[in-house]
């Protein structure tokens, strides 16, 4: 015969135990773990609308209210817990019952864990000490126990606030069912009104935290939507300076091969040379046309025409005069040809500026300045205020992205900032260098 053992997995509980066991964790973690914990309660932020209210040298003290009104409420629940005491001629035990619910309130400042759980115990010595009648409670523990829940709630999770109202609840029943009567003392009313009171904080903490996750989430999306939009004008860069780049690549090829025959006799040391400087010069362009692979879109579509250049201006601004926006050109110093590269990122510096002119100034008038300087090309793309009714935009916030990624890429500087009559005004420099600029002109 052959033995067949069996291997049982774990047993798999029901979800009712499951539950249990959760929340019996949750009860050990919040209200058993770290009771000693020192957790001082946090100064309240002073950045906020009601805050700016106050001058400055107040304002900082501002985040010190929270502790001031814990305090008050102490020193309010050792009145109420030295009257409770009854007969006031004795001061001393008076002065004792006051202090032993209020020490507990203003304990929830350094250790809220422990406040409660010295609230809670000091109940039952109240109620012996001072035969208010208000059984299991005294007068001074109802106060200074629900504004301790209070406290704890605002300072933690919702879960610890409910866990701290049913171990309280199950204190109240018992010790009335036990040694009083549910009927005439203060269990049922103690427990509606602690219950009230704790559960409102704990909806306005859980409505606090819900916005600040919202904040949070919001912050992370417009980060990454930054981060996404930066990305797609850095590869829509990429693949407009593809021609241009592959143009000067193509040119040096083509000169390293027709090299030697314009020499006669050439040496063979300059014939590999050139040879080797043709085989690199195409091997870049192969490298090229795979990393255009590379960042082309699915629904990229290779432009027919050539890309634009300043040349192009006066056509773009004939397409934005139609399209409703009135704008001028002035050209200041000598007009020479730039690098490629130079002329197609001022080209569409100024395309993007008038069309945001368009989409957030409708009816105003916008005037483009480009100067030829020594060391480079400034541009300045001034638009006034609206007179017409702006539109949501359609567009995802990459124009000034777009404008920052070309101009950083050439080096140059760039502002954009409102006027002062309400208008927008873009400037920027790109720099030349005199080699660039004269080695274009005797290309052309």
């Amino acid at each position: 015969m052959t033995d067949t053992t069996i291997v049982q997995g774990p047993r798999e509980h029901s979800p009712e135990i499951n539950l249990a066991k959760a929340a019996l964790r949750g009860l050990r973690e919040d209200l058993f773990r770290g009771v000693l914990a020192y957790r001082p309660m946090p100064r309240a932020g002073t950045d906020g609308p009601w805050a700016r209210q106050f001058p400055e040298r107040f304002r900082r003290r501002l985040g010190l209210l929270p502790h001031a009104v814990v305090l008050g409420l102490a020193g309010f629940t050792l009145i109420t817990g030295m009257a409770s005491y009854g007969a006031l001629d004795d001061g001393f035990f008076a002065l004792v019952a006051g202090l032993m619910a209020a020490v507990p309130v203003a304990l929830t400042l350094l250790r809220p864990v422990l406040a409660f759980w010295l609230s809670l115990g000091a109940a039952p010595l109240l109620v012996w000490a001072t035969g208010d009648g208000l059984y299991p409670w005294s007068g001074g523990s109802i106060l200074g126990h629900t504004i301790v829940m209070m406290v704890v709630a605002a300072r933690t999770r919702p879960r610890t606030a409910a866990w701290m109202w049913a171990l309280s609840t199950l204190y109240s029943l018992l010790s009335a069912a036990v040694f009083g009567s549910l009927n005439g003392g203060i269990a049922v009313p103690m427990t509606v009104l602690s219950g009230m009171g704790v559960g409102i904080v704990a909806l306005v903490q859980v409505n606090r935290n819900a916005r600040r996750e919202v904040v949070q989430e919001r912050t992370v999306t417009a980060v990454e939507r930054d981060r996404r939009t930066l990305l797609e004008e850095r590869t829509n860069i990429a693949r407009e300076l593809h021609d241009v780049v592959a143009h000067h690549m193509s040119v040096v090829a083509i000169q390293a091969e027709a090299a030697p025959y314009r020499v006669e006799n050439p040496p063979p040391e300059l014939e590999q040379a050139f040879v080797t400087i043709r085989e690199n010069a195409v091997a870049a362009l192969t490298e090229l046309r795979r990393v255009l692979g590379v960042v082309r879109a699915e629904d990229y579509e290779a432009p027919d025409a050539p890309q634009p250049t300043l040349a192009d201006l006066d056509k773009l601004l004939e397409n934005v005069r139609e399209a409703g926006l009135a704008v001028t050109r002035t050209v200041t110093g000598a007009a020479r040809e730039l690098p490629q590269g130079v002329e197609l990122s001022a080209y569409r510096i100024v395309q993007e500026a008038l069309s945001n002119a368009l989409r957030h100034a409708p009816g105003s008038q916008a005037a483009v300045e480009v100067s030829y300087v020594l060391g480079g090309l400034g541009l300045r793309i001034v638009n006034g205020p609206s007179t017409g009714l702006v539109k949501p935009s359609p567009g995802a916030g990459h124009g000034l992205t777009g404008m920052r990624e070309r101009v950083s890429m050439l080096d140059g500087e760039m502002t954009a900032e409102g006027t002062a009559d309400g208008g927008y005004e873009v400037a920027v420099f790109i720099p030349v260098a005199r080699a660039a600029a004269a080695g274009t002109e005797d290309e052309a």
